[in-house]
């Protein structure tokens, strides 16, 4: 009687044994890395490698890790597109500073989406579609100049860019996209950008003219492509460093416009 109820207690359950854990880890493998192949695809392919799993045990699988189907699973998402396509795209946009003795100077700014590097920008108190035009098309022959394929210019409805700069890059092959009316997070990146530029430099400057404005712009700039550290870019630089990285060395600091900026770096031995 002892023997008959302990082996009636070492008796399986009902249903297909489960899967071995290796075989659970391939199936969702194979389906991430092959997001247009179906249940009865992943199935064949583990034929193939000598496993036998049904298609019904493959969606149910599928379904517990929160893998969708197959033509729902192929679409790119919206981040992941612009993800894709950022090194081939610039954004622009225009942002107002008030000199001391409250005239209003503008800024035209062009920046590359992938690297978040600042590649132009101008400083006028006439913002007209000529001096837009004209700007454009220096800003076409910096990208023929740095080697890049853009592809996509992004800017909003500002009547700035009514002239003919739009003409000019769509002249080079680009298209320009023109982001909804009174909607700034259409352009985040470049809204983020010229709140930086506001928040650690020009909030603590007090700008005289024009002269004054771009040459602390141009420091600015600089700083922010080739020493500031950017979030989106897991704390690298917009321009990448060519030389190495010194882990040993005293430390020194260098100091621009007057200390509001620093940039810290090891001397070599």
């Amino acid at each position: 009687m002892r023997r008959k109820w302990a082996a009636f207690g070492r008796r399986h359950g009902p249903g297909r044994p489960s899967l071995d854990p290796e075989i659970q880890e391939l199936i969702l493998q194979i389906a991430r890395d092959n997001p247009r192949w179906g249940c009865v695809r992943v199935r064949g392919e583990l034929l193939k490698l000598g496993h036998v799993v049904s298609a019904t045990t493959i969606r149910n699988l599928l379904r517990r890790n929160r893998v969708g189907p197959a033509p729902l699973r192929s679409r790119q998402t919206r981040k992941a597109f612009l993800r894709a396509q950022a090194s081939a795209i610039v954004l622009t946009d225009f942002f107002s500073v008030d000199t001391v003795f409250l005239r209003r100077l503008y800024v035209l700014l062009y920046m590359e989406l992938a690297t978040r590097r600042v590649i132009w920008f101008a400083v006028t108190d006439r913002p007209g579609a000529a001096r837009v035009s004209q700007q454009a098309r220096n800003v076409s022959w910096e990208l023929n100049e740095l080697g890049e394929q853009a592809r996509f210019l992004i800017h909003d409805h500002d009547h700035k860019y009514g002239g003919g700069s739009d003409l000019v890059f769509e002249a080079d092959g680009m298209t320009v996209i023109r982001t909804p009316i009174a909607a700034p997070r259409a352009n985040s990146c470049i809204e983020r950008q010229i709140g930086s530029t506001r928040r650690e430099c020009l909030d603590w400057l007090l700008i005289l003219n024009r002269r004054r404005l771009k040459r602390v712009l141009t420091v600015w700039f600089e700083h922010y492509n080739e020493a500031r550290p950017h979030r989106g870019l897991e704390l690298r630089t917009p321009i990448a460093r060519s030389d190495p990285v010194l882990t040993s060395g005293p430390v020194r600091c260098d100091k621009r416009l007057g200390g509001l900026l620093r940039e810290y770096s090891r001397a070599e031995m």
